[in-house]
């Protein structure tokens, strides 16, 4: 666990610490700065694990090669902050205490906004097939909200062992017709967990998914020493209870790394209308085929529409493009949409986006206001 923001600003700057020790346990052939990645972030504290392994001088098997490290002021003021995934520069290292101050953030490959991850390649998307009950438009939501960012979707789909072999045989099927190869596993028994593990070798992965459905667990198989909690599937609800409460790279055994991202159950569609098709594999497939009479089409009503048909998920599009056209509406009625703008989330998964109430035209006035209100008052009649 990182320190809070609280107490731990002495510890990180020891100034009055003698030099002369650290200066006697640390080789004259260690460089002044490394590179790292950051594998955590608290508040103004990140967690930097250093590319190369430290001389032998420098091991400790006490601790962890970990170090804690501030980011340089200098970087605040140019509005540079490094997050889970960055690759930095850091300087001023204390090899006694593992501290450290972040002097560079390197250009990120890829970026995601929820949860902040840099340098990610791609998604694992985990579900359950049953205890939850696999939702597909759940499941349809999550796939575009994947396909949206610039990472590779990889779908799992956790605890085959409640299923027959004939559903998931159709689950594979169905799920192929969709354009993805699903990899089943069963946290329980163990099954498929290999197969997972070739997917995530040596690259930046995030797993993504409903709460509840095993992320935690899986990641406690993948990763033995990590044991994150894990948490069951509510019996009212049939939702799963929330564990993980911030973003955390962890390194697997083979290499790469892992991110345990917060679930969340409906994420956003925030996409434009006119991107929405290209986050369908299907209708990607279709304008492989043949292109559209209108370049500005919707795929809705539009005649000679290469995208409009008889699949599956069109039905999903429709929906979406519903949404994603109203945000595009209440975007430009209302230019500052997280201060002027409320989302609502109905019992079928639909978003909308309502006007804010004024809060100062609504909002009673203070009691120091109205008696200050009321001294001039008296000042006055008393003047006049």
């Amino acid at each position: 666990m990182l320190p809070r923001s609280g107490g731990a600003s002495k510890a990180i700057a020891p100034q009055g610490k003698s030099r002369s020790s650290e200066a006697e346990s640390v080789p004259a052939q260690v460089p002044s700065e490394w590179v790292g990645t950051a594998v955590a972030v608290q508040a103004n504290f990140y967690r930097i694990r250093l590319d190369c392994e430290l001389p032998n001088e420098l091991e400790s098997s006490d601790r962890a090669p970990d170090f804690l490290c501030t980011c340089r002021s200098r970087l605040k003021k140019i509005g540079q902050t490094a997050i889970v995934g960055d690759r930095v520069l850091i300087s001023e290292l204390d090899w006694v205490e593992r501290r450290g101050v972040i002097t560079r953030v390197f250009p990120r490959h890829s970026e995601l906004q929820r949860p902040p991850i840099a340098n990610a390649a791609q998604i694992l998307l985990m579900f359950a097939l049953e205890e939850p009950t696999l939702d597909v438009w759940q499941l349809s939501r999550f796939l575009v909200t994947a396909e949206a960012t610039s990472l590779t979707p990889r779908l799992c789909l956790n605890k085959q062992d409640l299923i027959a072999p004939k559903q998931q045989q159709q689950w594979q099927k169905r799920l192929q017709q969709w354009g993805y190869d699903p990899i089943f596993v069963s946290v329980a028994t163990q099954q498929g967990i290999s197969q997972v593990a070739q997917q995530l070798d040596r690259k930046i992965s995030v797993v993504a998914g409903p709460s509840g459905v095993g992320k935690s667990s899986l990641i406690n198989l993948l990763i033995p020493n990590v044991e994150l909690r894990t948490g069951g599937v509510s019996g009212k609800l049939q939702r799963g209870c929330h564990t993980t409460r911030h973003v955390e790279l962890f390194e697997l055994p083979a290499g790469g790394l892992l991110a345990d991202s917060p679930g969340f159950n409906k994420p956003d569609l925030s996409c434009d209308p006119e991107d929405l098709a290209a986050y369908f594999p299907e209708a990607r497939q279709r304008l492989a085929r043949g292109q559209c009479q209108f370049s500005n089409c919707l795929h809705r009503d539009e005649p000679h529409c290469a995208v409009r048909g008889d699949w599956e998920r069109y039905e999903h599009y429709l929906k979406f493009l519903e949404e994603a056209i109203a945000r595009q509406e209440a975007r430009q009625k209302m230019p500052d949409e997280e201060s002027s703008l409320k989302l609502k989330i109905k019992g079928s998964g639909r978003q909308s986006y309502e006007p804010k109430l004024e809060s100062k035209k609504y909002r009673r006035r203070s009691r120091r206001l109205r008696h200050q209100h009321l001294q001039q008052f008296y000042e006055e009649e008393d003047w006049e």
